[in-house]
């Protein structure tokens, strides 16, 4: 009939045959590390997918995920591209921090960022940071495409907020 091949591990681990306590712990473990593995994989794809849906060209986008905090590397086009690829992971659910190793083509002067409190609007922001609340679409431009709409921000989100010229 021939040889069917089974998994060797697998018997013990259902019926629990030679397994002490502690390997039990010792495989909980491995498992719940590769689970969180997996859930990180799918992170930095739907990250990537992002990005690049969102058209930022970076050459060598490397997206790692190590607990809540995200590094990146790869070369950005522009400084402005390299601080919405950082805004787009940093925004993500479940990241609470983003390591920054790009480098850029083209060297620009940095923006600021801004994390969004309750109550606080463009017009709010634009007018604590530039002395102009009428100055809320240079945000909004500033923050497109992830922004749709300038009425559209949440607290907790991070936006970039650049230099005037």
């Amino acid at each position: 009939m021939g040889l069917f091949s089974f998994i060797k591990d697998a018997g013990a681990k259902v019926f629990g045959i030679g397994k002490t306590t502690a390997e039990e712990k010792a495989e909980a473990a491995a498992d719940k590390a590769a689970i969180e593995a997996a859930e990180n994989k799918r992170a930095v794809a739907q990250m990537e997918n992002m990005i690049n849906n969102l058209g930022f060209k970076v050459e060598n986008l490397c997206i790692s995920i190590d607990g809540d905090v995200a590094t990146l590397s790869g070369t950005a086009a522009n400084q402005e591209t390299r601080e919405k690829v950082i805004l787009v992971v940093g925004n993500s659910a479940g990241i609470a921090g983003v390591e920054d190793n790009m480098d850029v083509k083209i060297e620009e002067p940095v923006a600021t960022f801004h994390t969004v409190e309750r109550g606080d609007t463009l017009s709010k922001i634009a007018k604590k940071v530039y002395g102009n609340a009428m100055k809320y679409p240079v945000i909004f431009e500033a923050n497109k495409p992830m922004l749709t709409h300038p009425d559209k921000i949440y607290p907790g989100q991070v936006l970039r907020i650049p230099a005037l010229d």
